[in-house]
């Protein structure tokens, strides 16, 4: 059997102000023992990029304005990579992110022809609030209401996705913590929801909802806010939830769905780098891309 060729695509700018404004914890994973993980799964590691702005884009006012100009930069990566036949993992900072990650599964064929992509959005919490919404305010908490068209279209823009996702094309997994209105838009969405129980259970429901987006899209991209993960297996996260599904259940629950010849790219997003002391959380995040890579290599 050939090897599985990889791709990664690191980005580091998170949207914030000032020093922070890079985040280190990428390279922390990359470090960490993914590579020599890719390599003990059989894979064969491509290449690793880095979303880089230019002189010009540095200058760019405001932090998230460039954090989206790098976003487009990350899509640039990962549909090159999707043309080549790579399997594309996001090392994200934060969620800020995932527009870049969608606009590059969403161009995966040509910039000009945008194709339908598909989102499982697996997260402690909803990312679905608007400026309205929001009781912090933080872009932070917008990532998913952005990507489907509900607000800051300009930030959607310049991340390069367009147009943006239906909200019949995406499904959330493992969100148990949400405001309310951003809540209320949920429901009035009908966004469908993977639960925690159907991660522990390894439920039907997770088939289907794959399935279901098959049956919609072109390509589906999976995306992983690391505090998805009981906060006992990722200490030090800056939004740690409680009761949500071990790192063991979800690696099965990628498998699962990386079986599906749609399901596209991985996105590790927000890992508590410095604050994971006794790399807990790493070996966690770790477990996430070994269930993928199963998932991939046990397709017919």
């Amino acid at each position: 059997m050939s090897k599985l060729k990889v791709g990664i695509a690191k980005n580091i700018h998170n949207g914030h102000l000032g020093a922070k404004e890079r985040d280190p914890s990428p390279a922390m994973i990359e470090n960490g023992g993914l590579l020599p993980l890719l390599e003990e799964l059989g894979c064969e590691l491509v290449e690793i990029v880095q979303a880089e702005l230019t002189d010009e884009e540095e200058k760019a006012y405001g932090a998230r304005n460039r954090m989206a100009l790098a976003s487009n930069h990350t899509a640039d990566h990962v549909a090159s990579m999707i043309r080549r036949d790579l399997f594309p993992i996001g090392l994200l900072s934060n969620c800020n992110q995932l527009m870049g990650m969608l606009a590059g599964h969403q161009r995966a064929k040509s910039k000009y022809s945008p194709l339908r992509v598909g989102l499982v959005w697996m997260d402690a919490h909803g990312d679905f609030n608007t400026p309205e919404t929001s009781l912090s305010g933080m872009v932070g908490g917008m990532p998913v209401a952005v990507s489907t068209g509900l607000c800051l279209h300009h930030i959607r823009r310049t991340c390069g996705l367009d147009p943006p996702l239906p909200m019949s094309y995406v499904t959330m997994l493992g969100v148990r913590d949400t405001d309310p209105w951003e809540q209320y838009l949920i429901d009035h969405h009908r966004i469908p929801q993977i639960t925690v129980e159907d991660v522990r259970t390894q439920s039907t429901v997770i088939d289907r909802e794959i399935n279901r987006l098959a049956a919609l899209t072109d390509l589906i991209y999976i995306h992983i806010d690391l505090d998805v993960i009981d906060a006992s297996e990722m200490p030090g996260h800056s939004t740690p939830a409680d009761n949500g599904p071990t790192a063991a259940e979800l690696s099965k629950t990628l498998e699962t769905m990386f079986r599906h010849p749609k399901v596209t790219g991985l996105g590790l997003a927000s890992y508590p780098g410095v604050n994971d002391v006794d790399q807990i959380g790493l070996r966690s995040t770790l477990k996430l891309v070994e269930g993928a890579v199963k998932g991939i290599k046990s397709r017919n």
